[in-house]
């Protein structure tokens, strides 16, 4: 769904599709998006239980996709962490710019999987999407934006029975506190300008308070 075509790293031209191409094929997808904690999870589950509709989780596809990917092209995706020690010992830009290649590389991944499920039915997917990416792969009218000021996150995720094995893994540092700095102040960076250019936005958003 990139504008321009370009070279592969091992010479392969790859294929490029418009970005209308892209919006067509996904007319039977609704976005449950926004930023960390805003109750995507929340929301697309009960919309799925009361209109019999399957939610398309991308957190959970990417174990799947990380299988089906190659380190030459997705080097995010494959990079291989030995401990908590190591994953949080990074600097705040290190890890916010690894969030954001990582998520950017397993977009191929999901927008293909999309395709190939919503051929014949509604599907609801739970994603991280920016206005920008809304922009090129959908219709205001199949997407919301559920909202959260990017603060203190990683308590919020501890707390939750899905993220169990985020809470785990975070707790095994050597020191947790420092652990959960970095990553509040990585998420925070990472969602700051994303939840304010939704606020901004003409579409539509649901802010999660106390």
């Amino acid at each position: 769904w990139r504008k321009t075509e370009k070279q592969g790293k091992k010479g392969a031209r790859i294929m490029i599709f418009q970005d209308n191409v892209i919006k067509a094929y996904l007319k039977n997808v609704y976005f449950i998006t926004g930023t960390p904690c805003g109750g995507k999870t929340t929301i697309s589950r009960e919309l799925a239980k009361r209109h019999n509709l399957p939610v398309y989780d991308i957190d959970e596809r990417f174990a799947v996709h990380q299988k089906l990917s190659d380190p030459v092209f997705q080097p995010s995706m494959n990079k291989i962490f030995q401990d908590a020690d190591e994953f949080f010992g990074r600097t705040v830009s290190e890890y916010r710019e690894w969030l954001i290649d990582s998520t950017r590389e397993q977009l191929d991944f999901v927008l293909l999987d999309l395709i190939r499920l919503s051929q014949n039915q509604t599907v609801l997917c739970d994603c991280h999407l920016t206005v920008e990416e809304a922009e090129k792969i959908t219709e205001a009218s199949r997407i919301v934006f559920l909202i959260k000021e990017p603060s203190h996150l990683v308590d919020d995720y501890c707390n939750r029975p899905d993220h169990q094995g985020f809470c785990d893994f975070i707790n095994s540092a050597s020191d947790i506190e420092k652990a959960k700095e970095l990553c509040n102040a990585a998420l925070k960076s990472l969602n700051e300008k994303k939840y304010q250019d939704i606020k901004a936005s003409s579409y539509y958003w649901i802010e999660r308070t106390p």
